[in-house]
């Protein structure tokens, strides 16, 4: 049936914006023939962002941009831009500050009514259609701007100067001269503390979000001071993550949040960069405490994105939908005579009393959530099966319901390929990787690896976001800082010298476009990118971390796999420009928290050895296994040359008769070690004598 409405959309590539293309608004993409429009015809710009995967952004459209009379007041009043967050980053935080400044606070689906020249002057998000919940209704929001924008230049002209400073104001950032002390990682700790659930594990209360680069954070507090409750927050956190209903017990994967405090009820999309960084956590609190569940669960979530989010191509999609067949969590819930109908009862009762499914159920409509809810231990003791008997009904259970739940509608999939998210995702493959040896990881990282480079321009420019078979919009630092640690951690797992040149080459390009060179730090855009009202430089660890503080990680590994000095100075740079920030908001910067103890305290670790050789591999396997948040790693096969001043570390030492490992820790260096066993020792601080 043929759409009775059609906008310029339509030749969007972006899954959110060809959402909204058969609204009867006359939407318009961000770009030059929608900005020219507003100044022709003096016209105030309604600027709309969101993305895909948002409930409310597809509240809003059912609501407001799907209603032909709302609409035309639109279109009468006002040029309307869409745009997706995801794909332009850069928008959605400049005009995300505004909002907060105007209003106290943010989110999506975001609504800014900008002049000609692109300055807000009123913003906020959801609107109802009328006025209910305390908010006025969209019609009479659309009326009262447009009416104010032509009957009050002087007062609208004010505020937009305003605004404009405001905005001025929060990108400018002048470094300290204080001396980087280890103490801040100390009161970071504190603060996190005092936000620590010490019942249902996590931060804050509901809403409550998995907060993995605090939990990472935490554990290198642990490692490096033996702060024990620092280790029991993040233990606590992620066993009652793993236990809830925020983790999906059939098909691997979280969700974007719980709507409690106790994980159970989650808002059920599931994001590409929070599946990369969980799943990273959850092999680094392996590393630190062999845990067996840790390891289990990160490679569940590996196993989901292989199986849902990867594209033909190589790549990794962004999102799944919450809604399926026009219902949040409908694809994820199940009733109790559901599974007792497809397991039948014998596996059928103790199965729904191992997860929580109960007559009422835990959700709406008499639904259930899968959440353990039970020890083990009761339900064998309750049914009278022993507990090796139990676990293995329990996992033939899921598997079999897992199968029924592939003949349900899925949510919809957001199929574009970002490059950050990308890079986070492949980081994490690897680390995957090193800890289990499956090929299919390292076979996943290298492939959207290529994939990414073989979507760079000819002049060595990274693009961002590849959809229906072509690459747009020039990469953010983001993109850069994101995909040249993926290049990094490849190399620290293949030790293939080609991974470091492209990640110190695309590092080169990175200070080139993105560097300050008055303050220092990383700015979001690119110099040759599009001008906009105000130039940050994205400080804050949001739902990913910062391109500062991943950049951080880069700067100074490469200064040490380069010998670039240089490097690590730019470094010191990043942090000194943040860090009254690091002062006043600790718990806001985990990330960079962790790149002040990386900073503070590198530790470089090298292996002369054949690759191939099992004793190089069984030295490896140490290092892999060991939980090392600081390392920089570097192999010298003897059978290959190394030209130019690659890996210094190694690169010049004697070649042994067998495979040995060199380790520099705190300005020390210690006798080199030719066993496994030897270097396990020398790893956990235990030199043997």
């Amino acid at each position: 049936m043929e759409a009775k409405f059609t906008n310029r959309l339509i030749h969007e590539t972006s899954p959110y914006l060809l959402q909204h293309a058969h609204n009867p608004v006359d939407w318009y993409p961000w770009g030059e023939e929608a900005l020219s429009r507003a100044k022709r015809e003096d016209k105030p710009i309604l600027l709309s962002i969101g993305y895909s995967s948002c409930h409310w952004c597809h509240v809003m459209e059912k609501e407001s941009f799907e209603n032909e009379a709302i609409a035309r007041l639109m279109n009468e009043r006002f040029v309307n831009i869409k745009v997706d967050r995801e794909e332009r980053p850069d928008l959605d935080e400049l005009y995300m500050n505004a909002v907060q400044v105007m209003t106290g606070s943010g989110g999506w689906p975001m609504t800014v009514f900008l002049t000609p020249d692109l300055v807000p002057f009123h913003a906020g998000t959801y609107f109802p259609p009328e006025d209910r919940m305390g908010l006025p209704g969209f019609p009479k929001i659309l009326v009262t701007v447009s009416n104010y924008y032509h009957a009050h230049r002087r007062e609208v002209g004010e505020m937009a100067n305003q605004m404009k400073h405001a905005l001025h104001q929060i990108v400018h950032i002048s470094p300290s001269q204080e001396r980087l002390h280890p103490d801040l990682l100390l009161k970071a700790f504190s603060q996190i503390e005092q936000q620590f659930d010490p019942v249902n594990g996590g931060f804050g209360r509901a809403p409550k979000f998995p907060h993995s680069m605090t939990l990472s954070f935490l554990l290198r507090y642990w490692k490096e001071t033996g702060e024990k409750e620092a280790l029991r927050m993040v233990d606590l956190t992620l066993e009652k993550m793993a236990d809830g209903g925020i983790y999906d017990h059939l098909g691997g994967g979280f969700h974007r949040y719980s709507v409690d405090e106790r994980w159970l009820i989650p808002h059920f999309e599931k994001m590409l960069y929070d599946n990369a960084l969980l799943s990273r956590t959850y092999l680094e609190a392996f590393q630190a405490t062999q845990k067996e569940r840790y390891i289990w669960i990160a490679e569940e979530i590996l196993g989901y994105i292989l199986r849902e989010m990867r594209s033909p191509e190589g790549g990794f999609y962004s999102t799944q939908d919450a809604d399926s067949e026009g219902r949040e969590g409908k694809f994820y819930v199940w009733t109790r005579d559901e599974i007792k109908d497809r397991l039948g009862k014998e596996k059928g009762t103790p199965f729904c009393a191992y997860y929580g499914v109960t007559p009422q159920g835990n959700f709406e409509e008499g639904t259930s959530v899968l959440s353990l809810s039970t020890p083990l231990s009761k339900i064998s003791e309750l049914y009278g099966i022993p507990i090796p008997e139990l676990k293995n009904m329990l996992e033939e259970s899921r598997r079999l319901l897992f199968r029924e739940r592939e003949k349900r509608v899925k949510p919809a999939r957001d199929e574009k390929v970002l490059t950050s998210w990308n890079g986070l995702m492949i980081s994490s493959f690897l680390d995957g990787f090193k800890l289990t040896r499956k090929e299919a990881y390292l076979k996943g990282a290298e492939e959207a690896v290529q994939f990414i480079l073989e979507g760079a321009k000819g002049d060595g420019r990274l693009m961002r976001v590849f959809h229906q078979g072509r690459w747009r919009v020039d990469g953010f630092s983001e993109d850069y800082a994101f995909f040249i640690q993926a290049l990094i951690d490849l190399y620290e797992t293949t030790f293939d010298l080609q991974y470091l040149k492209e990640a110190s080459r695309l590092n080169d390009r990175m200070i080139h476009q993105f560097w300050d060179d008055q303050f220092g730090g990383f700015f979001f855009t690119g110099r040759e990118g599009e001008p906009l009202i105000a130039r940050s430089k994205s400080p804050y660890d949001h739902a990913i971390p910062s391109a500062n503080s991943i950049a951080l990680f880069n700067l100074i590994r490469l200064g040490f796999l380069t010998g670039d000095h240089s490097l690590k100075e730019k470094a010191e740079q990043v942090l000194r420009l943040f860090y009254h920030y690091l002062l006043e908001q600790p718990v806001s910067f985990a990330q960079m928290l962790s790149g002040l103890s990386f900073f503070l305290h590198p530790e470089e670790i090298g292996i002369i050895g054949r690759r191939k050789d099992e004793r190089t591999q069984s030295l490896l396997k140490e290092i892999y296994w060991s939980y090392l948040p600081n390392k920089i790693l570097s192999l010298k096969d003897p059978e290959e040359t190394i030209e130019g001043d690659w890996i210094p570390f190694v690169k010049e030492r004697p070649i042994a008769e067998v495979p040995t490992a060199f380790l520099c820790r705190d300005f020390t260096c210690f006798p080199p070690v030719t066993h496994a066993k030897a270097l396990k020792s020398l790893l956990e601080g235990k030199p043997s004598r």
